[in-house]
Parts: C-alpha cells; structure tokens; sequence
C-alpha cells in the first residue's frame, strides 16, 4: 500500500517497497523561544533557514506548525504554507492542534498534503476527517484517543477504529498513514519494544503506512542522533515507513538510508552514495 503526497510540481510516495521517508521535523516553535518570539510577532522568516537546512540533509516531506499559544496560529499557517512552497517544491505535512490552522494551511496548500494529525477520539475523527476528505489531503493518525495506552493490542484496535471511520468518509487507508507511538525509552526500558510489536501488528492487520516522532524515543537521554539513528534503522525492519525525524543530522539520515540499502529498497546503494558525494562537495565548499 503506498501513500502519494505531492507539491505543485513533485511527488513522494511513501510505502513498504520505496525509500524510507524522512518528515522534517524542524519547523515548529516547540523548545526555541526565538522562534516562538518571532512567530509572535507575525515574523516567519525563520522558514528559509530551517527549510534550507532540512532540504540540504535529505529531507522527503517538510512538517509545518506555526503553533504558540500567543500568536495568530490561523494567520501564521495561511501565511507559512504560502512561503513554504515558494521555498521548496517539498510537499508539506500541515500541523497542528487547532483544527482552524489546519483547513487554513489546506486552502491554500498546491497539491496533496499530508496533515499532521488526528487521534481516536470520536469528536476529533468526525471534526478533522471531513476536512481531510474535502482537500484530498493524507492524514497522520496517532494510535491514541482519550489515553495513551502502552499495549501493542490496544494501539492497534484504536489505529483500526481510525481506518474504518476514515474510509466512512471517503478516506481509501492508503491515505492514512499510523503514527504507533513512540516513546521515551528513558521513562520505560520497554518502549522501543512495545512500538516495534505496535508495527507489526499495525502492518500484518491494516497494511497501511505507518510513522512516528523519532526523536521522542531517545527524550532526557546523552548521545540522542546515535540513539535515534539506531531506533529508526531498527524500526524500519519491523515495518516504520517513514519518521518525522531531524534531517538536519547525518546520523538519523544515515540510519533511514542504510536500513534501505540493507533491504533492497535503495537499488546498489545509488541513494546511499549520492548522499555521500553531496556531503563531499558540501564540505568541500565550506572549505573554500
């Protein structure tokens, strides 16, 4: 089962068969006051660095929230969305809480997005879903509702629940892509675990593509780019299709790209060895 999203002019197709797809997961104020303090001020010039950088490490999809409590994030996403395709030919995963943002972002957005995201609940299903269905977007659903449960089973069930109400609208499950959960190792030893069990049942039961914040698995732990390149690497032979991940680090890229050269998915390395040239040509342009 393959996911198609695409920008005005390119397509990326996220499936078991293709090439891992990294999500860029850059744009958002969470954890950087500077950003927040920008977007405040109605500023988003921020989007040419971060999407520079993330477009540079190898980034597929660029995932866009604009979200601060104390700014216009209706306006902020409209305004972001616009920019962001002046910026890059990406396509773009719209992001956010509010489901105003949302369809803001989609009314403008050129192509077939994917939107980041909805969970189990039936308020938030009946709320988001017909506004997926009405842009022709792909959406992210997070294995959760009300709770979030650690068992594998009861991860599956809710992703399940998700992909029968989608398709009540219109929603074909190749359009729905599982976000199963992953969680900080460092809180509990068995998290990694419980996540690849949570792909495997995802996988053989639904068949649907499937993603996660990467970074979250290594959260208040030393050495996180080595950690979460390992976790990726890992949660891709289990069946993670694609990560919401930071491109901006050799090691997390290098962890999806060798897991595709190691499963076929990257036919004589050809992927692997034009990332390897560009960072060469990269470096030796920063040399002078």
């Amino acid at each position: 089962m393959e996911t198609t999203l695409q920008s005005a002019s390119k397509t990326v197709v996220i499936g078991p068969e293709r090439p891992f797809c990294i999500i860029g997961e850059r744009i958002n104020p969470t954890g950087r006051k500077a950003f927040q303090a920008q977007l405040q001020k109605g500023d988003i010039s921020q989007l040419e660095i971060d999407i520079a950088e993330q477009v540079a490490g190898g980034a597929h999809v660029l995932d866009i929230n604009v979200g601060d409590p104390l700014a216009d994030e209706v306006g902020l996403m409209r305004r972001a969305v616009v920019r962001a395709q002046e910026l890059t030919d990406l396509p773009l995963c719209i992001d956010s809480s509010i489901i105003e943002a949302l369809e803001a972002g989609l009314e403008v957005y050129q192509g077939k997005a994917l939107v980041n995201s909805v969970t189990g609940e039936d308020e938030r299903l009946e709320a988001i879903l017909p506004i997926v269905a009405r842009h022709g977007a792909a959406v992210i659903a997070l294995a959760n509702d009300d709770e979030i449960p650690m068992e594998p089973q009861r991860r599956y069930e809710i992703a399940r629940k998700i992909v029968s109400a989608a398709g009540d609208h219109g929603i074909p499950p190749e359009d729905i892509v599982i976000d199963a959960l992953a969680m900080p190792i460092g809180a509990e030893p068995r998290a990694a675990v419980l996540f690849f069990e949570t792909l495997r049942l995802i996988r053989e039961g639904l068949g649907v593509n499937t993603t996660c914040g990467a970074s979250n698995t290594s959260f208040g732990l030393p050495g996180r780019h080595g950690l979460n390149a390992h976790f990726i690497a890992t949660a891709s032979t289990h069946g993670l299709t694609s990560a919401i991940m930071d491109a901006r680090s050799p090691a997390c890229v290098d962890g999806a790209h060798a897991a595709d050269v190691l499963h076929a998915r990257d036919e004589y390395g050809m992927g692997w060895i034009r990332t390897f040239r560009a960072r060469q040509a990269a470096a030796a342009a920063a040399a002078g």
